[in-house]
C-alpha cells in the first residue's frame, strides 16, 4: 500500500519521490496544502473505491497516516 500512496503522491501532486517516507508529514514535510490534501482524498476515494469520512481527515496527518488508514478500509 506505501508504494500505491507513494505513486499518488507522485503522480498526481509532483512530489519528489526521496521525500516521501512513512513518517513524512503531509503539511510540513511534503509541501502538501489544503486543496492539493482535498485531490488526494478524492483520488484515494475513486482509485480504492472508498469513502473517507471528514471526520477522519484530521487523523490523516503523515504518509503512514494515509497508508495505515487505506489498509484497514480496503480489503
Amino acid at each position: 500500500m506505501f508504494e500505491k500512496v507513494k505513486n499518488l503522491l507522485v503522480d498526481e501532486l509532483n512530489v519528489e519521490e526521496s521525500s516521501i517516507t512513512l513518517e513524512a508529514e503531509l503539511t510540513n514535510d511534503l509541501g502538501i496544502n489544503s486543496l492539493e490534501l482535498a485531490d488526494l482524498i478524492l483520488v484515494c476515494e475513486d482509485k480504492f473505491n472508498i469513502v473517507i469520512e471528514d471526520e477522519d481527515l484530521n487523523t490523516l496527518l503523515t504518509v503512514g497516516d494515509i497508508v495505515n488508514y487505506l489498509e484497514e478500509k480496503v480489503k
